[in-house]
């Protein structure tokens, strides 16, 4: 790690203050340019931290940087992750109020919600989908306390900049069908995503890591190497397919994933 404890906690410090505030901050990476990924989740674990302290609870996690697509447009080869608290999860069909977020965006995903915790010790794709006690279609809501771009150089954020902003993450609206795991191939579990009735995304759940129960694999995976574990109940947002959608305000989003159901949200 490159950054002290200091500054990981002024870090730390600054998001919590600017998605108070509503108001973004320059990028960690301009200012730390020789910040890695372990400081970034140093900082995400520091703002954690904070947030639990004010009453917040994890009710989960999500795994981002799943796609392609994705990865190479910030040029790495693996995903991410954030937490998920309590005040981030909105009911099927619900108004996202006026200011909540700075620029929120969209992604179709497919969550899994935990009925048990999954075993460090015997880390496969069988024992996560025995573990699991069903996926449902999901959006996750994405907002960015930091400035996607330097103002001064035009320099966009990069992927440090995007974990220590807890990866991005900013909300959830789960749907109310749920679907078994171990009988449902979820690589073919897709949705066409509408924005005031015209689509703006489709996708299937293959574009995540081949498998979404991949996903949760490698998240699972990397938490035991920090000596944490995916838990009862909790959700785990497995990544999205799509590429994110803009939500200004009047967006009216549907995200129809057939036989599935569908998830909506506006805003």
């Amino acid at each position: 790690m490159s950054l002290s404890q200091a500054e990981i906690s002024a870090a730390a410090e600054a998001l919590h203050q600017a998605e108070a505030a509503g108001a973004q901050i320059g990028l960690l990476s301009v200012r730390h340019p020789d910040m890695t990924m372990d400081d970034a989740y140093a900082v995400q674990k520091a703002l954690t931290k904070r947030k639990i302290s004010e009453g917040r609870k994890i009710i989960g996690w999500k795994i981002g940087l799943t796609s392609k697509a994705m990865q190479q447009a910030l040029s790495i080869d693996i995903p991410d992750s954030g937490m998920l608290f309590d005040d981030m999860l909105f009911e099927n069909g619900a108004t996202i109020p006026a200011g909540r977020f700075i620029q929120p965006r969209i992604e179709a995903e497919i969550a899994f919600v935990m009925r048990h915790d999954l075993p460090v010790e015997a880390l496969t794709r069988q024992t996560v989908l025995d573990a699991t006690d069903y996926v449902v279609p999901s959006l996750e809501i994405l907002d960015t306390r930091i400035m996607r771009k330097d103002p001064k150089t035009g320099t966009s954020r990069t992927i440090v900049d995007t974990i220590a902003d807890n990866a991005a993450n900013a909300g959830l609206v789960l749907g109310k069908d749920r679907i078994d795991p171990r009988s449902t191939d979820l690589r073919w579990i897709g949705a066409i995503v509408t924005k005031n009735g015209e689509v703006e995304e489709t996708g299937l759940g293959g574009g995540v890591l081949n498998d979404p129960v991949e996903s949760v694999l490698w998240l699972a995976r990397r938490m035991a190497s920090y000596g944490q574990r995916i838990e009862a109940g909790q959700i785990i947002l497995s990544g999205s397919f799509i590429r994110p959608v803009e939500c200004p305000a009047g967006a009216d989003i549907t995200a129809d994933f057939g036989a599935h159901g569908s998830v909506t949200c506006k805003f």
